[in-house]
């Protein structure tokens, strides 16, 4: 279903809300746990958040951390920034230190939203956020905080009302941190048309209608959640089923009970879907589509078969949408697609140099749309112009393209992981490790795991007449970073393989993997298991 203003600048994630309440009153819209939300209902709400919001002294293009579990409270402040102009900042609930702080003073956030679970995180790094003024707590906390708090409940106890600023498709609507790899995590902003845009690829691609069902089981502080689901979900009329989190155990009851017809994924989900004892009824589901990427090869057609799903995957990033996309029609495993007509795309060599068909090349995006891609990376002049050389943006990440078009992910150029649906930037964890006081130097690197994506090994050497075991340098890390960044893998050795400019060569670590000298915290919780 496109878009039909007559002023293409009403492109506005609220407008978008608006036009469907116009058109569909108060119908059921957003189902959490035994809530139901009408499309009435969350502009409504989200309005009660725009005038609290405003009243607090929030103004266009203010910044407004949000760190928040899947709940409807997320929906509701996500529309009432917009509402203002304001900018929604997400952050990653397992965040904490140095980085949770990092995050929220280099997007200069005013103010922040919190669960209440998470206050003590704040309060630890409080001291280092200059920026921050008030802090807006969804739930009761015990946690004393230096700063003003308000609650969620007293933000919100008003009429809505609300003078609204003029808000077109080509202002920020939200900063979302990505992976830094030679350095600190950037900040993607993202303009009010793109999520607009991405919903209209992924309603037309999927062949969503108002009978569909979305189940949204993906943490809202990604992008995929909000842009992937919940925007699709409101621009095809459909219904969307919002769950806390993503549950292999309830996901098919999930599916059944609500009539869900749509899920996105990330790739270590089909195998953790596929691991489950196998039923005579697997197949007796309403989900006719799942929508991701990553889904090892030799798994893609005994999981269609099994679930009589189809798999669409694609390939995209923060920062540029969706550019690489398969067909519904002829839906084919190992490969992301083939460009999708509003982007321009081009492989290269090291040199810029393009390729030839099937040779590998860095991956360059341009898009022939208007504000579909991120406008800058905040407060970061150089990494912009370093990402956009050459009036292409470069990905960083190795593909190559067949003689039909098709395109194949190969590796990343960058040092990125990904672990556990989580990009990680093998930068922090290394910042991290370095600051303890036994370590000299110290690189992560990406080992495959067995749910295709990666768990990370930590490659170190010692300062001189120091020592640290495995178990501590773990220890240290988990007080420090979020879980799903502390290594599995531990190698201390003597010195690091160095250039003759003395850096760190990677790429023999990762040639040479997990050796017989490496430690493996994975071995470690077996026998914990085992023996409890």
């Amino acid at each position: 279903m496109a878009l039909q203003p007559l002023d293409m600048r009403s492109r506005t994630v609220h407008q978008i809300l608006a036009d469907r309440v116009d058109r569909y009153g108060n119908r059921d819209f957003i189902r959490f746990c035994d809530q139901v939300f009408g499309f009435q209902d969350l502009d409504r709400e989200s309005n009660r958040v725009a005038a609290g919001l405003q009243a607090l002294g929030v103004a266009k293009g203010d910044k407004v951390a949000i760190m928040l579990e899947n709940r409807p409270e997320y929906l509701f402040l996500w529309f009432g920034l917009s509402k203002l102009g304001a900018v929604e900042v997400p952050l990653n609930t397992a965040h904490k230190g140095d980085l949770l702080a990092y995050m929220i003073n280099h997007s200069d956030c005013r103010m922040i939203v919190i669960e209440s679970l998470y206050v003590a995180e704040l309060a630890f790094c409080l001291k280092d956020l200059s920026k921050l003024e008030k802090v807006i707590v969804m739930d009761e906390s015990g946690v004393s905080l230096s700063l003003p708090r308000i609650s969620y409940d007293a933000l919100t106890s008003n009429d809505g009302k609300f003078d609204a600023p003029e808000v077109t498709w080509s202002d920020p609507l939200a900063i979302l941190f990505t992976s830094g790899t030679t350095g600190p995590s950037k900040g993607a902003v993202l303009p009010q048309n793109y999520p607009l845009h991405l919903a209209e690829t992924i309603v037309k691609t999927a062949r969503y209608t108002e009978a569909d069902c979305l189940y949204n089981a993906l943490p809202l502080f990604h992008g995929n959640a909000q842009f992937l689901s919940t925007m699709p979900a409101l621009l095809s009329g459909a219904r969307m089923v919002l769950a806390p989190r993503f549950s292999a155990s309830n996901f098919w009851s999930d599916v059944r009970q609500y009539g869900c017809t749509e899920f996105n994924y990330i790739g270590g989900i089909i195998p953790i879907l596929l691991k489950a004892e196998e039923r005579p009824d697997d197949a007796d589901n309403p989900l006719r589509i799942m929508f991701g990427g990553g889904c090892p090869v030799n798994l893609f057609d005994p999981f269609q078969k099994r679930f009589g799903v189809k798999l669409i995957e694609g390939y995209g990033m923060s920062e540029i949408g969706l550019p690489l996309m398969n067909s519904i029609d002829d839906p084919r495993s190992g490969n992301c697609g083939r460009v999708h007509p509003d982007y321009e795309t081009k492989l290269v060599d090291d040199d810029g140099v393009e390729v030839d068909v099937d040779m590998p090349g860095e991956l360059l995006i341009r898009s022939k749309k208007p504000y579909s891609m991120l406008l800058e990376y905040y407060n970061m002049p150089e990494k912009t112009v370093e990402a956009w050389r050459d009036l292409w943006f470069h990905t960083g990440d190795y593909l190559r393209r067949d003689q039909d078009g098709y395109y194949y992910f190969i590796d990343r150029k960058k040092d990125a992981l990904r672990r556990n649906g989580e990009n990680i930037s093998s930068y922090e964890v290394e910042r991290t490790i370095n600051s303890h006081p036994a370590v000299l130097e110290s690189a992560a690197v990406a080992v495959v795991s067995d749910l295709a994506e990666d768990e990370v090994m930590v490659c170190l050497s010692c300062r001189q007449g120091k020592t640290v075991t495995p178990e501590e340098l773990i220890q240290f890390c988990e007080q420090r970073m979020a879980y799903f960044m502390v290594p599995r893998y531990v190698r201390i050795m003597d010195e690091l393989p160095k250039t003759p400019t003395q850096r760190i060569q990677k790429y023999r670590l990762r040639e040479e993997g997990v050796t017989s000298d490496t430690w493996d915290r994975g071995h470690i919780s077996k026998r914990k298991k085992n023996v409890g």
